[in-house]
């Protein structure tokens, strides 16, 4: 009985190993590895389970790099930000029906995103999607002089650069225009501090809120769930509960939500909380909260098909598709709705 084949502990198998395994010549290998014609059966045969047996795969980025392509491309992510992580997986998807591998790299407390990004110019990315980046205009506009760079999430306008985001103001005005609805009067935002988008959904609820006469309150927040627990406690330690917060992000509601379960206050009976992002943080059973969802597979799919047009000397263009709002658990009728009469409730205005 003959024993089975082993590679070399250690090393990759080689196209040369297999050869000679098979004893073949390497051309006669790569022909059968190739699925090209040339090789008598019996040979193809032979050859490719002794590529099985010696665990044997093709280095196609050796490959590609060799005919001068990689087809690689790079992602920068915030390993804090769970939304960025349903992202990056929608990412892997669209660049596998595209023909594109995906090289991550990831951005963290002590990992600034110019060393993400060199990390993945270095590997020999053809292209750079950038999860809502925080580098400086400048810096991205030098990234976009060396590869195509997709910038998503982020509002920011950088000439060269591409961008593929939702509407933050869409979503946020139909978080605030939801509230409103169910007679909500009181509606404070819970901002996102210096976070990528925050001014641009800051600007949105007090536009919103102005159409409807409503008192503006923006209490300082951020992006994380130790920003929302901080500032809705404060808030609620201060003064009367307003009817309804909106907060930055999933995370951040999620923060709020804690503070009022330490406050004594039920949620939605005595404050409904609305997030934005529709993380899996805000689908698990146990929180069910209404949130603004920006669809990750809708913008991975842009964004990689953005990539792929500049890629292919293709102008693209930007993206920004509407967001919309998931109604779960934790937004409910005013508690004050029953004092304010239906015809009393501002009208949703008109666009």
């Amino acid at each position: 009985m003959q024993e089975p084949l082993k590679g070399t502990p250690g090393r990759r198998t080689t196209l040369a190993d297999v050869a000679a395994a098979a004893g073949v010549s390497r051309a006669l290998a790569s022909i059968v590895m190739r699925g090209a014609d040339g090789a008598g059966e019996a040979t193809r045969s032979r050859v490719l389970e002794v590529a099985r047996e010696l665990g044997y795969r093709p280095d196609s980025r050796a490959r590609l790099l060799r005919s001068s392509r990689t087809r690689l491309l790079g992602v920068t992510f915030t390993l804090a930000e769970p939304f960025h992580g349903e992202v990056v997986e929608s990412i892997y998807a669209a660049a596998e029906a595209a023909g594109l591998d995906v090289v991550l790299s990831a951005v963290g407390p002590r990992r600034a995103e110019a060393r993400a990004v060199e990390s993945l110019l270095d590997a020999g990315v053809e292209a750079v999607l950038m999860i809502a980046p925080s580098s400086a205009p400048e810096a991205l506009a030098v990234y976009a002089r060396q590869v195509p760079v997709v910038s998503l999430l982020s509002p920011l306008a950088v000439e060269g650069v591409d961008g593929v985001r939702s509407d933050d103001g869409a979503g946020i005005r139909a978080a605030v225009e939801h509230l409103v609805s169910l007679g909500h009067r009181d509606i404070v935002h819970i901002d996102g501090a210096g976070a990528v988008a925050a001014s641009e959904r800051r600007a949105a609820y007090r536009a919103v809120m102005n159409e409807y006469g409503l008192a503006v309150r923006v209490i300082r927040g951020g992006a994380g769930e130790e920003d929302g627990l901080r500032a809705a406690g404060e808030l609620l330690a201060g003064g009367p509960v307003p009817d309804a917060i909106v907060a930055f992000n999933d995370r951040c509601a999620l923060g709020v939500l804690e503070a009022a379960r330490r406050a004594g206050l039920e949620v939605p009976g005595d404050l409904s909380v609305a997030g934005y992002d529709d993380s899996q943080l805000a689908r698990l059973s146990h929180v069910q909260l209404t949130t603004v969802s920006q669809e990750a597979p809708r913008l991975a799919e842009a964004a990689v098909a953005c990539a792929a047009a500049r890629l292919s000397s293709e102008d693209p263009g930007s993206l920004v598709p509407p967001p919309q709002l998931v109604v779960r658990a934790t937004t409910g009728p005013s508690p004050r709705a029953s004092s304010v009469s239906s015809s009393g409730h501002p009208p949703i205005p008109r666009r």
